[in-house]
């Protein structure tokens, strides 16, 4: 459904950073970098990247929105989590851990990354 993410971030240096170390832990090579100052980390299942707001304005997270990560399994996740917060991010929700929902038993690791965007790992757990 989905061809790309982007979101903004006001020091990209600094995103890059997170984004390379959180997606190291998933096996997600480094982002590369336009000449507009944008980064793209490209899989074969879609593209993520951030960018500084083409506006001029600070860049700012969504209110209420979650970009969510499919984990291979939860120490994938786990790695994730530990990869962001040492390099900027900050934890938030509930520790990573087990959920029980209408979606069956899920895995999940929330984070902050340093534009304040609101991130998931998310691993289904087998029935």
């Amino acid at each position: 459904m989905f061809s790309h993410i982007m979101v903004g971030a006001n020091d990209t240096a600094t995103s890059k950073a997170f984004y390379d170390a959180t997606f190291a832990a998933m096996g997600i090579g480094p982002g590369h970098a336009d000449d507009k100052g944008r980064v793209f980390w490209m899989t074969p299942t879609g593209i993520f990247a951030i960018t500084p707001p083409i506006d001029g304005n600070p860049a700012c997270n969504g209110n209420g929105s979650t970009i969510g990560f499919a984990m291979a399994g939860p120490e994938m996740a786990d790695a994730w989590h530990a990869a962001g917060v040492a390099n900027g991010g900050t934890t938030c929700e509930d520790p990573p851990g087990v959920r029980q929902g209408g979606m069956g038993a899920l895995y999940l690791a929330y984070l902050r990354d340093p534009a304040g965007n609101k991130l998931c790992a998310l691993y289904r757990m087998p029935a």
